[in-house]
């Protein structure tokens, strides 16, 4: 009974070693799948941070253009008619002042 003893202690012990084993080995290739990840995940990013880079480049190139047209618009009329646009200027800006003003009461 002895020997049966020894012998199942010793095949315990074999089991735990295993196991220790193969646990250190899932961990390794847990940290290995890990650290992939981790690098497909920053290259991702960092793909899609230059694509963001490059629309807002051309996003904003194309509403200074935008900008610009808008201001050119504005100077010709304004210079095409100057009293219509200071009367047009005098309108909106009584009008902003009623709302302000309405604003405070409330």
């Amino acid at each position: 009974m002895a020997a049966n003893a020894a012998d199942l202690a010793e095949e315990t012990k074999a089991a735990a070693r295993a196991a220790a084993d193969a646990a250190v080995k899932l961990t390794a290739e847990a940290q290995k799948s890990f650290a992939e990840a981790a690098r497909k995940f920053e290259s991702v990013v960092q793909e899609g941070v230059e694509q963001m880079r490059a629309q807002s480049r051309t996003y904003a190139d194309n509403a200074g253009e935008h900008i610009d047209e808008a201001q050119r618009y504005v100077t010709e009329r304004v210079r095409e008619r100057p009293l219509a646009a200071t009367g047009a200027a005098i309108g909106v800006g009584v009008l902003i002042g009623l709302l302000l003003a309405a604003g405070r009461r409330n």
